[in-house]
């Protein structure tokens, strides 16, 4: 770090993450102000630069819930500096189907903590409100309860909004309810992002709700029936969709390879990782009771099960950098190409300003890391120029 001018620089020594060349990274007043290519030393063992990595799905981390009330200010700055550890840079806190009155408090004290916490509110892209309005099947809508899921509601929803003081930016919802396509274009003209997700929806509901605006498959492949007919069906059908981008849960654990696979080869530059983390996420392995699926088991490995059923997941622990690993490991795309699934495509996704990635002028958003033992070792992580975790 050096001082110029009356102004702090931070000067970074790595390999790019993209083009494996030796790199000089300059970060002042908050953003990438040079790049420079250096001669590479075979000698020398540099870590990665990489853009930082961002989230479109958090419930909760390091035994913090977002989705457990009482929830506090304090709650939601917690999650956000532990994140960093784990190399993310910006996500969106996700609420769950849950009360009206619930959903309201929840939205209300992140949307309080970002106007009071200029970290939380440099890392929080909005909210991700994941229902209430998805299938009440047994199957599709997963873990959620089944006696609080109802169909779409403008009102309903503009009061949470309000709450939120307009910070939710993505909706997980169904397009089975009649009213839904009514309510998936209120939500594009309002600048609210359609995920289609915990969906038991027809082919011709699916391809109205893509007409209508909506422009997500919430972790595909997962919140849906144990037995589908062979085609067509809903998966099937959001797979062919040209207009819509995918999340997927790569921990190894929620997905097969061959669905990835296919996911990866289908999608392109359309798929993204999420990790759909629970509040589990980050704790050490052992016993827990939830308030969900009472009692669980988590696992050294990181599988998060229900003890009473050990073939049933209780949600997922792994982050970003975990599914990064996986991807890579079992060779279904580079390294590069996963880590973009993590930052640069979801960024992009999102309209963030971090979406060039690692280009002069843009914020400095940035994971120092190591592939050691074929798997990502978080060192540092910078937020707007910030060093906000080093390892």
């Amino acid at each position: 770090m050096e001082a110029t001018d009356g102004k702090v620089k931070t000067v970074i020594e790595g390999i790019h993450y993209a083009t494996d060349e030796r790199i000089l990274v300059t970060l002042e007043a908050g953003k990438i102000s040079e790049i420079h290519s250096i001669p590479k030393q075979e000698e020398v063992s540099l870590p990665y630069i990489a853009p930082g990595l961002v989230d479109l799905q958090i419930n909760g981390h390091g035994g913090d819930d977002f989705n457990t009330l009482p929830i506090s200010e304090k709650l939601v700055e917690q999650i956000t500096s532990s994140l960093w550890k784990e190399g993310i840079t910006t996500y969106t806190p996700t609420i769950i189907t849950n009360s009206d009155n619930a959903i309201q408090r929840a939205v209300e004290v992140i949307a309080k903590a970002s106007k009071d916490n200029q970290h939380v509110n440099d890392c929080l892209a909005g909210i991700h409100l994941e229902g209430p309005f998805i299938s009440p099947e047994d199957g599709p809508r997963g873990a959620h309860g089944k006696e609080y899921i109802k169909p779409p509601n403008w009102q309903l929803f503009q009061t949470w909004q309000k709450a939120a003081n307009g910070m939710i930016k993505m909706i997980t919802i169904s397009p089975e309810w009649p009213s839904s396509i009514e309510f998936i274009a209120k939500c594009v003209e309002n600048d609210v992002t359609v995920s289609i997700g915990h969906t038991a929806a027809t082919i011709e509901q699916i391809q109205k709700a893509v007409r209508a605006g909506a422009k997500l498959s919430t972790h595909l492949g997962n919140g849906a029936h144990v037995m589908l007919p062979r085609h067509p069906n809903y998966i099937w059908e959001q797979l062919a969709q040209d207009d819509l981008w995918t999340c997927i849960i790569a921990d190894g654990f929620h997905l097969p390879d061959s669905f990835l696979k296919v996911v990866l080869r289908t999608k392109g530059v359309q798929s993204l990782l999420v990790s759909d983390a629970v509040y589990l996420s980050g704790l050490e392995p052992g016993e827990y009771e939830t308030h969900i699926g009472g009692k669980v088991v988590l696992t050294s490995e990181g599988k998060l099960y229900l003890q009473e059923n050990p073939n049933l997941l209780a949600g997922s622990v792994k982050m970003l950098k975990d599914g990064i690993t996986h991807l890579t490991r079992a060779k279904l795309c580079t390294l590069k190409e996963a880590w973009e699934m993590a930052s640069i495509r979801p960024a992009t996704f999102m309209k963030l300003p971090t979406q060039a990635g690692l280009v002069k002028g843009t914020p400095a958003d940035l994971v120092v890391f190591k592939w050691k033992e074929k798997q990502v070792k978080i060192l540092q992580t910078y937020k707007a120029g910030t060093l906000v975790y080093s390892a």
